[in-house]
């Protein structure tokens, strides 16, 4: 590998990977493998980018949402709150899992595109901040279950801009026929906006949009924010409405790859901001509190996942593989996606130059349970040896299942040089718990 991708990574005179200046292999052999790691140090500098980039090009109103889909645990709402963000949440799990950390709900917003009664009622009993709408008839059972309960219930409405931002298909969120929100292009967002100032219990606050994940250019946040501030024109034009908070979406990208750029996530949100002010004041409009929902880029970079190698299978004059003891129940992305990663032998990072190719296979009963495909390791790795992969702390512990009835990997957290547990590793009996 010829350089890293990330700045908390480095070789130490084993010749073994190191995050956060902390021996992995010496990680694996204390806690097994497959193994989730994580950087403390390193979310609270990317939570620390983004509050303090914000208040300065924004103003102190401005307030960045740590989206939790990317990693939902305890630890990472008591990071998070200890670093002063809100959250942006997207089910009543992880709702719960904030609450039950003292997470204060006045700084959540409930997402999702279909939430069930259950969903807006446990929400408003248990204080949540806004709910983000993405329809009418969500729009018409958040008022009737607030009334019911007598609450006068914050909201943004969540609506389509119409903007496709270059990025995996499966992840594009901005589009006019995406599934989620309300699309500005077709008057549906102007129909539900004006409805919602009508409802007796919602007090309709601002608006949302969000144009996709894996975002390397601020092109698409400009793009996106003109046609969300001329819509916040239109509605005060139009019907008198003053818009309090805009939330322009998710945060930037992250290197997977060392072909990946690096982003300077503080200088992209003064672009923005900037060109938001002087849009807004073209427009005549003060400018709303602005929100965006990084996830991916507070956590990503911060973690790796170990394995240990098992079979080494040549087939020659095809192709080789490297099967390890964990794959798509730990880390589904690559045969939802084709996620790129990098991979390296944590083990043995002085060996010669690499030069075996082949495809990192997991351990499920499927063809397409593949980590990485066109993987370059040295020819001599045998099994036994612990190999990572980088850049795994969004999106994987996350989307990680029992299937195979497989027990889930540890999150195992780094913070000052020694390591502690945040999630535990699943038992055999932790797979049959909920059977009768």
């Amino acid at each position: 590998m010829k350089e890293f991708i990330c700045d908390n990574l480095s070789v130490n005179e084993q010749g073994h990977l190191c995050l956060a200046g902390v021996d992995t292999v010496a990680l694996a052999e204390k806690h097994g493998t497959p193994l989730y790691l994580m950087d403390e140090g390193k979310i609270r500098e990317k939570c620390r980018t983004y509050v303090n980039a914000m208040r300065e090009a924004f103003g102190v109103n401005a307030l960045p949402l740590y989206a939790g889909k990317a990693a939902s645990f305890k630890q990472i709402y008591r990071i998070i709150n200890e670093e002063g963000m809100g959250t942006d949440l997207v089910s009543s799990g992880e709702l719960f899992t904030a609450a039950s950390v003292g997470f204060p709900l006045s700084k959540a917003y409930f997402h999702s595109n279909n939430k069930t009664d259950f969903d807006i009622a446990y929400a408003i009993d248990e204080g949540v901040g806004y709910f983000v709408v993405d329809n009418v008839e969500e729009l018409d059972a958040i008022d009737r279950i607030a009334g019911e309960k007598t609450v006068k219930q914050k909201i943004l409405l969540r609506l389509t801009p119409g903007i496709d931002p270059h990025t995996y298909e499966a992840v594009a969120t901005g589009k006019v026929d995406s599934k989620f929100g309300s699309a500005i292009e077709t008057g549906q967002a102007e129909q539900i906006a004006k409805y919602a100032t009508e409802l007796e219990n919602i007090e309709l606050y601002g608006f949302h949009c969000h144009v996709g994940s894996q975002v390397f250019d601020s092109d698409v946040f400009l793009s996106a924010s003109e046609i969300m501030l001329d819509f916040v024109a239109l509605m005060k034009k139009k019907y008198g409405f003053v818009t309090r908070e805009l939330d322009i979406g998710g945060g930037y990208g992250v290197r997977y790859r060392d072909t990946d750029p690096t982003i300077n996530i503080a200088a992209n949100i003064k672009l923005v901001a900037a060109h938001m002010q002087a849009y807004s004041a073209k427009l005549g409009i003060d400018m709303p509190a602005v929100r965006m929902e990084p996830g991916r880029s507070i956590v990503a970079d911060s973690g790796m996942t170990l394995y240990t190698a098992g079979t080494v299978k040549r087939i020659p004059g095809y192709k080789n593989y490297v099967s390890v003891d964990g794959g798509m129940a730990d880390n589904p992305r690559y045969a939802l996606y084709k996620s790129p990663y990098t991979v390296c032998l944590a083990s043995r990072m002085n060996s010669p130059a690499p030069t075996f190719n082949c495809t990192i296979a997991g351990r499920c009963c499927e063809s397409g349970d593949l980590i990485q495909e066109n993987v370059t390791l040295p020819a001599d790795i045998v099994r036994g040896d612990i190999i990572a992969v980088l850049t795994t702390g969004a999106y994987n512990y996350s989307m990680s299942s029992n299937y195979n009835r497989l027990t889930k990997p540890p999150v195992v957290m780094i913070k000052d040089g020694a390591d502690y547990v945040a999630v535990k590793r699943e038992t055999l009996e932790d797979i049959c718990k909920n059977d009768i």
